[in-house]
């Protein structure tokens, strides 16, 4: 498959939701995007239909003032015991070590001319991978993201955690730079940051994408850490539900029926990602190249595996509907009634 001959619409699968130009970081910071992803646009596709692991790149907070970053920077080098790594590859080692690096990020954010009192000292982020991910791997991959996004002007410092079977990358950067830039990425960065990432993974051997969720026909956003972590709690019987998911059940059961403008504009969408990829398949198995032929199967099997495109509210109905039928079922059973054979 040449990959100059792409079916209209086709792009739009793989497309990310913001447009990465409106980068506010990116031309200053990582220079001249990088070039066209691995392999081009049949490589990319390749790695979407084979269910290439995505990269997370999330911003996780930031911290107020020094003793809010020596508190953080405690708990992501476990209280000293992981060695923090800088951008000219030093080795913070020990609790000291980390603190007089807070104290010395605090000292310059306080000399910063017309500094806000609430301005933050630094930016939170958080590197990972799906479980099963060599940290080795990772943690080389982060240093490299790392170097080529901040390097040389927003000094950074960053530990892998690979307790369990996820590991992971907490990276800490200033928000102070260098020049007196002040870091304020944008939603179009992150998606820079993301590409860079798997761009980096890919390089050490690691298959990874970052590619929109709506190429993997995933329509729900993962709830916030927050939201979770309560969700958790109530589900443990620890807490009462979280008002977001009590609203969301309200929502569910008192819903008219009739689906809201956006949520068919989310349907419209997802049936024209499909399309583009069953004529992908089509144009494929059409081929006189055998492995052509195989890859356009592959993608029709994989058109047939993408899951519905339910929204949240979709999800908790067809639960309460599920739930309801099961409720009759038994009703209508009743239980067993015993007799004499005659």
């Amino acid at each position: 498959m040449s990959d100059l001959r792409i079916p209209v619409g086709f792009e739009e699968a793989l497309r990310p939701a913001v447009d990465v130009r409106r980068a506010r970081l990116t031309p200053a910071v990582l220079g001249k995007p990088s070039s066209a992803p691995s392999g081009g646009a049949r490589g990319q596709l390749m790695r979407v239909v084979r269910g290439a692991p995505e990269v997370m790149v999330k911003i996780t907070g930031r911290t107020r003032d020094g003793g809010h970053l020596g508190r953080h920077l405690d708990y992501i080098s476990r209280n000293g015991a992981l060695v923090l790594e800088g951008e000219d590859g030093e080795r913070l080692a020990g609790r000291d070590a980390v603190r007089a690096l807070a104290e010395d990020w605090a000292a310059e954010l306080a000399m910063e001319p017309g500094r806000r009192k609430d301005s933050p000292v630094s930016l939170s982020v958080v590197l990972s991978m799906p479980a099963g991910t060599e940290p080795h791997r990772l943690h080389d991959a982060a240093r490299a993201f790392a170097a080529a996004t901040f390097g040389g002007r927003f000094p950074y410092v960053f530990a892998l955690h690979d307790e369990g079977r996820h590991p992971h990358v907490h990276l800490t950067v200033r928000m102070l730079g260098r020049d007196g830039e002040r870091l304020n990425p944008r939603k179009a960065d992150l998606q820079a940051w993301r590409q860079e990432f798997a761009r980096t993974l890919r390089d050490r051997g690691v298959e990874a994408e970052a590619t929109p969720r709506r190429a993997r026909g995933v329509v729900r956003k993962a709830d916030p850490i927050a939201i979770r972590k309560l969700r958790d709690r109530f589900t443990a019987g620890q807490a009462d539900m979280p008002r977001v998911l009590a609203s969301a059940w309200r929502e569910a059961v008192e819903g008219s029926g009739v689906p809201p403008p956006w949520r068919q504009a989310i349907r419209s969408r997802q049936l024209a990602v499909r399309r583009a990829f069953v004529a992908e398949a089509v144009a494929l198995q059409k081929s006189g190249d055998p492995e052509d032929r195989r890859f356009g199967a592959a993608i029709e099997r994989f058109v047939r595996t993408l899951p519905l495109a339910e929204t949240r509210e979709d999800l908790l109905r067809r639960r309460i509907e599920a739930a309801r039928d099961r409720t009759l079922y038994e009703q209508d059973s009743g239980p067993p009634t015993r007799g004499r054979a005659r």
